[in-house]
């Protein structure tokens, strides 16, 4: 009997999202509108402290209408990992800024405090430290920088719904945080981006920014784009919000289990400051991971991933000549294995033996 694969990522859609989306067919409202406006006070009271939250049509558009709405543009330099999804530096390129890659500490994969400090220039407006893999970026760390300096802290959490620095919900340090909310994030509306927002100016001028630069119709006070979120997306969000506590502690519970059993590889830390919500499970292969990868998936049926293979200064879209030993050598090493709620206590058994014969047979 052929085994049946172990995916390496399942959104979990279910009747309560049809449901959802059922209702907004029949009201009648398809784009942005009530279920919107619901979400994100809905979302800033689960998950931001409170805080005023705008929904956009996607992650990326609220990173890059965040920054414009902070009045970034040409000539400015923002501080970025290389260690990440392409979209953090794409949204600062697409201001007319430069993204400025700095390199990321070993022990959590976020940016580090030192290389940041050292990348700073009288043309630095802000550090966006991404809470890679769902583990916060040393956040007393990177402010004390950003505070010597006088500059602007903007947050990517798209893989961190729920985690927390000190007791305090990623989200809730920098002038803006972007949430994702992409099918393989924690939670999902299906496609979309939620940004929660300190400052009222920001706010506002991200409202104007996604809908054609007007808040009420016709009336444009600057160019703008369609970067709405529909109801229908909305919708979806809101029933996910529901379950993200529970769907987190069960990738939390899979990934202690992990951390007790898996042999043979360095499996991930979390920092005494931090809440870890497991967006991604990464370990460290040190020797042949991309072989490693495949005999989890061809031989044993375990998916898993890399994320990222190719950081981004090297990319094409870059092609930036620089020093980060660190970001190399964890682009060489990460291997991210299943931990979603998904996962049978079969599965995770599985799991453990697929890696420990694997490495094994690489000893």
């Amino acid at each position: 009997m052929m085994v049946q694969p172990i995916p390496a990522a399942k959104p979990i859609i279910g009747e309560e999202e049809r449901e959802a989306v059922d209702r907004v067919m029949r009201s009648g409202m398809l784009a942005q509108g009530p279920e919107v406006a619901s979400f994100e006070q809905e979302f800033g009271a689960a998950l931001a402290a409170g805080r005023a939250c705008v929904a956009t049509n996607s992650g990326t558009s609220g990173l890059h209408l965040g920054l414009l709405a902070a009045g970034i543009g040409p000539g400015d330099e923002v501080i970025v990992p290389s260690f990440t999804f392409a979209a953090t530096a794409n949204s600062v390129a697409l201001t007319g800024a430069t993204p400025v890659f700095a390199d990321i500490e070993p022990t959590h994969f976020c940016l580090s405090p030192a290389a940041v400090e050292a990348a700073v220039t009288e043309k630095t407006k802000a550090i966006m430290p991404v809470h890679l893999f769902g583990h916060p970026a040393n956040m007393t760390e990177l402010q004390a920088v950003a505070d010597k300096h006088g500059l602007m802290i903007f947050e990517d959490a798209a893989q961190a719904h729920g985690a927390t620095w000190n007791g305090e919900q990623v989200g809730t340090f920098g002038e803006f945080a972007m949430f994702s909310l992409y099918p393989t994030k924690n939670m999902t509306s299906g496609e979309g981006g939620m940004n929660s927002v300190a400052n009222a100016d920001i706010e506002r001028r991200m409202r104007l920014l996604r809908n054609q630069g007007m808040l009420k119709q016709y009336e444009n006070e600057l160019v703008g784009v369609n970067n709405r979120m529909t109801d229908l997306h909305a919708a979806i969000g809101r029933v996910q919000l529901t379950k993200v506590v529970g769907w987190t502690k069960q990738r939390q519970e899979n990934a202690t289990f992990l951390d007790a059993n898996l042999r043979g590889v360095a499996v991930p830390t979390v920092a005494p400051e931090a809440t870890h919500v497991y967006h991604q499970y990464t370990i460290r292969v040190a020797e042949d991971r991309d072989g490693f990868a495949d005999a989890l998936r061809n031989e044993h049926g375990v998916g898993c991933g890399v994320y990222y293979p190719i950081p981004n200064h090297r990319l094409p879209s870059f092609k930036r000549e620089l020093d980060l030993p660190e970001t190399e050598k964890a682009a060489a090493e990460v291997l991210s294995l299943p931990v979603h709620p998904s996962l049978s206590e079969e599965d995770l058994d599985r799991i453990v033996t697929a890696v420990a014969t694997v490495a094994k047979a690489g000893a």
